[in-house]
């Protein structure tokens, strides 16, 4: 059983560095036989999650944040959708905000974590597929992502957000989490991105059934319970079947905007109304709206509609922490 840590020194503002010694020290300690490398930019992480896929290694382990985990999470499909090795992934947790490890049980603590990577017990998760612009293309507006010439293909393990979640979590990674938390910084960074925001249409199409959303706040297309530090929604998506949940926010006000942000942080379950909805698909399209274009996922921004969204066709093998029944 080999292992290759792709470590991010930079995560949790340079503090996830204080950690590397006990990961070694562990590793050593339970005679594994690993190897690693530090990474200077995100890009790195997602190059050596390829390469080491394409070697020999088992065990791949992201040692950062969310961004780390999503790059070599990446490193893991081909443009399919198709798994390129037999690998298993793990996680050691060294960021700011846990949804991830959250959403599948991952422990948060050093030592758990490093425990629950050693014991080597594994899920198979289906992940999500996003295919978007890298441009806002007003020339792309009502088209669909059939349309784009160079799109970006990106997986995620959480939740995509289409409307206000790009520039929530561009606020609230500015700087505001580091000094309130990462639950209470979000929470500030959401009621005020959502008095400022201005909604717009868009053109959905869930499973080919097209519809045009008025007014519309935020689409939340996601696999797992967390949205977002803290925001979390009630549904029914297995983490080993495909499909998504789709949470809709729209038509939201000075009236009903507190009432619509404590259900989204109270995570159980609620009646559809005209702000706030849940349904579920296979697939959908978010079609071009230049106006607000922005695509975010699993807590950071990555690209413009129009976007595609569908399940990875293999299952990625996820080590976590086993619970005993």
């Amino acid at each position: 059983m080999k292992y290759f840590l792709i470590m991010n020194p930079g995560s949790k503002g340079g503090k996830s560095k204080k950690y590397f010694n006990k990961i070694f020290d562990a590793f050593n300690k339970a005679k594994i036989d690993y190897d690693y490398k530090y990474t200077t930019e995100l890009e790195d992480a997602y190059t050596y999650s390829v390469k080491a896929n394409k070697t020999d290694y088992n065990v791949i382990v992201a040692v950062g944040g969310d961004g780390t985990i999503n790059s070599v999470l990446n490193g893991f499909f081909d443009n399919e959708g198709k798994l390129i090795s037999n690998s298993k992934m793990g996680i050691i947790y060294t960021g700011t905000s846990p949804d991830f490890c959250k959403s599948y049980n991952i422990p948060i603590k050093t030592d758990e974590a490093i425990k629950t990577i050693i014991d080597n017990y594994s899920i198979q998760i289906y992940i999500g597929k996003l295919l978007c612009s890298n441009e806002n293309n007003k020339s792309l507006n009502d088209s669909d992502a059939s349309e784009i010439k160079s799109p970006k293909l990106i997986y995620f393990g959480c939740c995509a957000n289409i409307g206000l979640g790009a520039t929530l979590a561009r606020k609230a990674n500015s700087g505001i989490r580091k000094y309130l938390g990462d639950t209470l910084g979000t929470f500030i960074s959401l009621i005020g991105t959502v008095i400022v925001y201005k909604a717009n249409d868009f053109i959905v199409k869930k499973d080919e059934k097209k519809q045009t959303i008025s007014n519309l706040y935020n689409l939340s297309v996601g696999r797992t319970k967390f949205i977002a530090s803290g925001i979390k929604v009630h549904n029914k998506i297995s983490y080993s079947e495909k499909g998504f949940y789709c949470l809709t926010a729209k038509e939201i006000n000075l009236f009903n905007l507190l009432n619509s942000i404590k259900k989204v942080y109270s995570g159980k379950e609620f009646n559809n109304s005209k702000t706030l909805s849940l349904d579920y698909c296979n697939k959908i399209e978010i079609y071009g709206n230049y106006i607000n274009p922005k695509v975010e996922l699993d807590g950071d921004p990555i690209g413009y509609l129009p976007c595609k969204i569908e399940t990875s066709i293999d299952r990625l093998n996820l080590i976590v922490k086993k619970v005993n029944t």
